[in-house]
């Protein structure tokens, strides 16, 4: 019984590490949209993120057209790595049009 409860407890503190590292950040994505993004763009990150509702950019983001869409927003961008978009996409919903949130960019 001792064997099986430290297996189940060591199994729960690995699923919360892992569950941790493996979260998207709205932070880490306005650092990239500042890094990566802002020079493309030709605007910052509150004007990029407010270009949609919370609603249209999961929309996106489900249809798997984030990439075509920062495109589209973003003549001069070129390509977006697919491990950037999950962190871009949670700061561009944190601070989207009707969030009332608005980002220090």
């Amino acid at each position: 019984m001792k064997k099986f409860l430290s297996i189940v407890a060591t199994s729960v503190l690995i699923a919360g590490i892992v569950t941790t590292t493996v979260s998207a950040d709205p932070a880490k994505g306005q650092k990239l949209y500042l890094k990566k993004l802002k020079k493309a763009c030709g605007i910052n990150g509150a004007k990029m993120a407010a270009k949609h509702t919370q609603d249209e950019w999961e929309k996106i983001k489900e249809s798997g057209k984030l990439e075509e869409e920062l495109k589209a927003q973003c003549p001069n961008l070129k390509d977006v790595k697919d491990k950037y978009l999950d962190d871009l996409f949670d700061f561009f919903y944190e601070y989207a049009s009707d969030s009332g949130n608005v980002p220090s960019c």
